[in-house]
């Protein structure tokens, strides 16, 4: 395969387009999913979880997801530790409780 510097950006951004087109309505419907569970109380507004767990989070949180997880919403957190590991933390996105935790 040819890697020169030019293909290596072409291929890039072709990806990202891919990406980004097949993408956009997914996160548009989820977008969607979250700001209905919130406005009929079936889970607490992103902020409200962050604010409850924060102090029990050791790290930097990189990125935030919002799944359903056998019937219950559940916030998957991305943090990355003092060491430098990413964890995947899953917060009851209705309590606020820790869940399950894992190594990357």
């Amino acid at each position: 395969m040819d890697l020169r510097p030019h293909r290596v950006r072409a291929l890039m951004l072709a990806t990202a387009l891919l990406l980004a087109a097949t993408g956009a309505p997914a996160l548009a419907r989820d977008h969607d999913d979250a700001r209905r569970a919130v406005e009929a109380g079936e889970i607490r507004p992103l902020a409200d979880v962050l604010n409850m767990v924060k102090g029990k989070l050791r790290g930097e949180v990189v990125g935030v997801k919002l799944e359903r997880e056998a019937g219950v919403w559940m916030y998957e957190f991305r943090v990355v530790d003092e060491e430098g590991h990413l964890l995947e933390i899953h917060v009851d996105a209705r309590s606020g409780e820790i869940g399950r935790t894992r190594v990357k």
